[in-house]
């Protein structure tokens, strides 16, 4: 499940547009210019590598929790930049639509970093 959601983010990052992303709900690439999002992309892609095949060919297993902590560091930089987003809006009173955001980031970061405690 958690490579399904970075595979389909992933595919998503390489192949939109910033303004395309942001219109269909990933507004945490607003701060970033489109290379930065293209090189996130790249790295969340080989992570989904990463986390399947080393334990599908049994070669190489150390890999899946290396890249499940580096999921982590992305989704701690995804919720760092939502609630940069969500102070922004605060301030200028648009409300808190960013909160749920943050929440699904967070809930995103937990089996990353499940992923990664459970195959040290």
């Amino acid at each position: 499940m958690l490579a399904a959601v970075f595979l389909v983010s992933g595919v998503l990052k390489v192949s939109m547009p910033k303004d395309r992303l942001i219109e269909s709900g990933q507004t945490g690439v607003a701060p970033f210019p489109p290379a930065v999002i293209k090189a996130t992309a790249t790295c969340e892609l080989f992570a989904v590598a990463g986390l399947i095949l080393p334990w599908a060919i049994g070669i190489a297993a150390a890999l899946t929790p290396l890249a499940a902590c580096g999921l982590a560091f992305v989704m701690l930089g995804a919720v760092t930049s939502h609630t940069s987003l969500l102070r922004a809006d605060r301030a200028a009173g648009r409300g808190s639509a960013e909160a749920r955001n943050v929440a699904v980031n967070l809930l995103i970061l937990a089996p990353c970093l499940f992923v990664a405690a459970g195959r040290f």
